[in-house]
């Protein structure tokens, strides 16, 4: 990957610093390892991972030389309990950069996940480190599955996962893609720092797939089937229950019902 040509084109504070590896365990764990040594706004980037990360302790194939695997370290000013803010917005900057670069309806599934055609294009993973008072560190790690091919997806996860190429049946070089993502995340980081918060929210429920659907979520040890109406201005997601009561979930695993 090119990442000087990445560099020259960048327009904000995020991606000023690149950090290139030809394979890691996972970019979210160097992040977390370099972060305090870097600046905000430090990007870690690899051709591969040998532990790639999804939530809920899922892994994440990352084979060489087809996707993009990087995360973003940022010191978000920003008070813990919004902190489901930052994983909204790199929703949202990764849908329009997407969107720009491959010319794919991409939408999101919440809380991280983008979609297209019902599958799995990208997910998000956003690891902290907070006080009581403060975020001390925010880790946004990115994956997209770019060049992969169907027979590339694991058995298990090849009818709900896909790729830029499955979806155009072209091969995108990956460099233009990194730089609008990044791009667009500063971008909406500022609009976060600028106390808009309402208008991130906002551009997620115009982006997303998950609202006016029944759904199913599993948070921990409870489960919830209802109506995914809004989410409020955490970023939590509102479901109504069958019994009228409207339910704030801030994190699960979410199943939209046929």
């Amino acid at each position: 990957m090119d990442i000087d040509a990445v560099k020259s084109e960048i327009k904000g504070d995020i991606g000023k610093e690149i950090l290139f590896y030809d394979t890691v365990g996972s970019t979210n764990t160097v992040a977390l390892e370099l972060a305090e040594g870097t600046e905000e706004g430090a990007v870690v980037i690899s051709d591969s991972q040998e532990k790639g990360r999804g939530r809920l302790g899922r892994s994440w194939v990352s084979p060489p030389g087809l996707n993009i695997y990087m995360s973003i370290i940022l010191r978000p000013r920003i008070e813990p309990e919004h902190v489901t803010l930052i994983t909204i917005l790199s929703a949202v900057a990764c849908t329009h950069a997407l969107r720009k670069t491959t010319g794919l309806a991409i939408t999101v599934k919440w809380p991280n996940d983008l979609m297209v055609s019902d599958r799995k294009l990208g997910g998000i993973l956003t690891e902290i480190k907070t006080t009581r008072k403060e975020i001390v560190l925010a880790v946004i790690g990115i994956g997209i599955n770019v060049n992969m091919e169907a027979g590339d997806f694991p058995e298990q996860i090849r009818m709900m996962a896909t790729s830029v190429k499955n979806e155009t049946g072209k091969s995108f070089t990956r460099e233009p893609i990194v730089l609008e993502i990044l791009n667009e995340t500063d971008r909406w980081y500022k609009v976060l720092h600028a106390g808009q918060k309402k208008e991130i929210i906002s551009e997620w429920q115009r982006l997303t797939s998950t609202l006016g659907k029944q759904v199913l979520v599993t948070a921990g040890q409870e489960t919830y089937c209802g109506l995914a109406e809004a989410i409020d201005d955490g970023g939590m997601l509102l479901v109504r229950l069958p019994t009228g009561e409207t339910k704030r979930i801030s994190s699960g695993d979410l199943t939209v019902l046929k």
